[in-house]
C-alpha cells in the first residue's frame, strides 16, 4: 500500500509553534515513528507553505497512491483550489487537522475540503495522522 501525508502551511513549524494547541514534537519525528508502526505502507510525506505546490503534489500523486492524508492547514479554509484538486483526482483523501477545528475560530468551521474527501479526523492531535493511515488498511 502507498500512501502520503500531505501538510500544508506552518505545518513545518510543528514543536515550535503554539505548543498548547500543536505539542512539541516535530512532525518529523512524528512520521520516522509512524514509519516503524506501518512497516508494510511505502508512507511518504511532502509540506509546503505554497497552495499552488499543494495542489501540484495533489494532482501529482493522485492517480498512482493509494491514499492521501491530507492536513491543508489554513488552506482548508480558503482553498478552493485544493479542494477540487481533491474531486479531480482518483485517489481517495483523508482529510486531517490536529486541533478540532470547530472549537476554534468560527472561520475554522469551513473546509473546502471536505466535501471531496473520504472523511475528516480532527481533534485528536498528532495521532489524527495515525487514525487516517488506519482508515486505508483493509
Amino acid at each position: 500500500m502507498k500512501l502520503i501525508i500531505i501538510n500544508g502551511p506552518n505545518l513545518n513549524l510543528l514543536g515550535k509553534r503554539e505548543p498548547e494547541v500543536y505539542g512539541n514534537s516535530t512532525f518529523e519525528d512524528y512520521f520516522e515513528k509512524l514509519q516503524h508502526k506501518y512497516p508494510k505502507v511505502q508512507l511518504s510525506y511532502f509540506q509546503s507553505n505554497i497552495e499552488g505546490e499543494l495542489i501540484d503534489k495533489i494532482q501529482e500523486v493522485g492517480f498512482d497512491y493509494d491514499g492521501i492524508v491530507l492536513n491543508a492547514a489554513s488552506y482548508t479554509h480558503t482553498s478552493v483550489g485544493i479542494g477540487d484538486a481533491v474531486k479531480a483526482i482518483d485517489a481517495p483523501v483523508v482529510e486531517v487537522h490536529i486541533s478540532n477545528t470547530h472549537k476554534r475560530e468560527e472561520f475554522r468551521h469551513v473546509s473546502y475540503i471536505s466535501s471531496g474527501a473520504k472523511g475528516v479526523i480532527l481533534g485528536f492531535g498528532l495521532q489524527s495522522y495515525d487514525l487516517a493511515i488506519q482508515s486505508f488498511l483493509p
